[in-house]
């Protein structure tokens, strides 16, 4: 039996460290891998696989 470790939860707003806009997004969707886990966010129609050290609940107000 597999147990999540996941840092953020489903329907969390989280923020990409990497984004230069800070846009808020929602954590809609966990994807298991074998020895990984990836969060899917969302920002309007757009989504994206990332992992949890790509995601801030904070925004990064250096790259914006």
């Amino acid at each position: 039996m597999m147990v999540l470790d996941n840092k953020y939860e489903i329907g969390q707003t989280v923020y990409l460290i990497t984004d230069s806009e800070q846009l808020p997004r929602i954590v809609f969707c966990f994807i298991v891998y074998r020895n990984e886990l990836l969060y899917r966010l969302a920002t309007g129609t757009t989504t994206s696989e990332h992992y949890d050290f790509e995601i801030s609940e904070t925004k990064n107000l250096i790259n914006v």
